[in-house]
């Protein structure tokens, strides 16, 4: 498992995007669980699933049935 606080924080447009393509391949290629936490909604097209926490609780968790390509994302 692979857990990533803000991976894309504090980088610029195009270097963010470079980790999320490493983190999503990683994912794929090698079966590996990557956890992204980001305040970033537009990261979570490429998720699997999707949890949204608030104040600590987590008031929602859904499957994402049309996961995009890190490519395709913007934001």
């Amino acid at each position: 498992m692979l857990l990533c606080d803000e991976p894309t924080g504090a980088l610029d447009y195009n270097t963010g995007k470079a980790v999320l393509k490493l983190l999503q391949d990683t994912c794929r290629n090698s079966g590996v669980t990557v956890i992204v936490i980001t305040h970033n909604q537009a990261i979570t097209a490429m998720a699997d699933r999707i949890i949204t926490v608030r104040s600590g609780t987590v008031v929602s968790e859904e499957k994402n049935t049309k996961i995009i390509p890190v490519e395709q994302i913007e934001w």
